[in-house]
């Protein structure tokens, strides 16, 4: 592709910034990103497109801060969460190597603190269920810390000991049995890996996954390295005003306390998917290593739903199946998305809370330019089954609703509330246009079905037929 080509698909990206809705298939009008920015307070900005298994191209927006230097794709962000599945392939390295087991008890491996028995009840956990958030462990994520200090040590963070200002790190659900998103599960494993190389945590960071894949814009230092210092896009939470001292401090590194840029991200997604098929690969990770990293880690799981693997969040199949990872420090969010089966990707970051959206518009505006598949359930309507008596009263042990049918749609009455439209789709399920709304109908009879049920937002409820 020639360099005026290539020019134009990035216009043509970051001209098309739609603001998302909560309503299926709504969004805004297209907008360039300086000017979302603006209305985000978001300082700065950094993409990185993969098309092919390859970087297709990267590029900064906006400065560092006001009136700072320009942000670039070189320009190192706080990438939160992300930090998670980039230590996880680190993780995965050393199994490979057979210096740790990851599914041996990580009490074998800790000399430096040791996972509390509760009421004289020994928890075993594993790597394997630390990485995949089915441990058990508790505390969701860290706040972090004022850049004037003071910071706590990774077993300060586990005893819950001051400076600390996270509650203790302990085992309140049985291992291996759910997932629960747990930062405190992941600086268990951040301690065990350290317990056993004996070696800082941002050292074998850097030699086993940032070095080698070439990562040079990022670093698991906290605070920042001092080449860094003049570098990093700054943190601002809200309406653009900066953090003291330019970002919080993550001791927490495993699980919020990468640096890295948009370049180096999108290198390393390309590089774990060309590794994912058998192609050379600066990570040096076997095919089978990476798969299974990106399979269900729970027996009631399996590819096609929502599910985490070893570090990575997984979704889809076939063509859309994916892996991924957002970010959120303070004053920072991040994404980063890849579709391994066709090769396609992209990372945002972003350093100011305001502007969380743009991650979503960003990555929509990449999909429509390259071609990807379509990742979210936008229903299509489709025609009504005309055999079907789906019109009546259906009730609830909180109100009745009436259902007509009004040509292909149907009619739903929720009172005091005007009928409310919806539209045959696939799989015998109807959706609404005008507020996020689906239903769907069940019965012995299938051509006079029994009970609907409905899902509005977060509520679902089923109504059985009263007529």
């Amino acid at each position: 592709m020639s360099s005026s080509d290539l020019e134009n698909r990035i216009r043509r990206v970051t001209s098309d910034l739609r603001e998302e809705t909560t309503i299926p298939g709504q969004v805004g009008s297209p907008r360039p990103v300086e000017q979302r920015m603006a209305e985000t307070s978001t300082p700065a900005v950094s993409v990185g497109v993969i098309d092919d298994f390859e970087v297709a191209w990267t590029r900064g927006f906006g400065t560092l801060a006001a009136g700072a230097a320009p942000a670039t794709a070189h320009t190192p962000f706080q990438c939160g969460s992300i930090s998670k599945p980039v230590f996880a392939l680190a993780v995965m390295k050393l199994a490979e190597t057979g210096t740790i087991d990851l599914d041996a008890d990580v009490n074998e491996y800790l000399t430096s603190w040791r996972v509390p028995a509760n009421d004289g009840w020994q928890p075993r956990l594993s790597l394997r269920q630390l990485l995949s958030h089915t441990a058990g462990t508790t505390v969701h994520g860290f706040p972090g810390y004022p850049a004037s200090g003071p910071w706590p040590t990774v077993p300060d963070v586990l005893r819950g000991a001051a400076p600390a200002n996270s509650q203790p790190i302990v085992v309140d659900v049985l291992p291996g049995t759910q997932f629960r998103y747990s930062g405190g599960g992941t600086t268990i494993a951040q301690q065990t890996i350290v317990d056993v190389t004996g070696k800082p945590f941002p050292d074998i960071m850097r030699e086993l996954v940032l070095d080698p894949v070439g990562m040079t814009d990022s670093s698991y230092q906290q605070p920042a390295p001092p080449a860094f210092i003049n570098r990093v896009a700054r943190s601002h939470p809200w309406n653009g005003t900066e953090t003291s001292g330019g970002y919080h401090i993550y001791p927490e590194m495993a699980a919020a306390g990468l640096w890295s840029s948009a370049a180096d991200l999108a290198r390393l997604g390309a590089d774990v998917m060309r590794a994912l098929r058998g192609k050379p690969s600066k990570l040096g990770l076997a095919s089978e290593t990476v798969s299974s990293m990106l399979r269900p880690q729970l027996p009631n799981q399996e590819v096609g739903q929502d599910f985490v693997g070893l570090g990575w969040f997984c979704a889809g199949k076939e063509e859309t199946f994916r892996f991924f990872h957002d970010g959120w420090n303070h004053g920072y969010v991040a994404s980063m998305l890849m579709l391994p089966a066709i090769g396609k990707g992209v990372v945002v970051m972003v350093d100011s809370h305001q502007g969380w959206m743009l991650r979503g518009e960003i990555t929509a505006a990449v999909a429509r330019e390259y071609g990807w598949p379509a990742l979210k359930d936008v229903p299509e309507i489709s025609d009504i089954a005309p055999d079907i008596a789906y019109a009546g009263s259906y009730g609830s042990a909180n109100e009745t609703i009436r259902v007509t049918q009004d040509g292909k749609r149907l009619l739903v009455t929720f009172p005091p509330q005007q009928p409310l439209p919806l539209y045959p789709g696939m799989g015998g399920e109807f959706f609404a246009t005008a507020i996020n709304l689906r239903l769907r109908f069940a019965g012995v009879d299938p051509a006079r079905p029994s009970e609907l049920t409905i899902v509005t937002g977060s509520k679902t409820e089923t109504f059985t037929r009263a007529d």
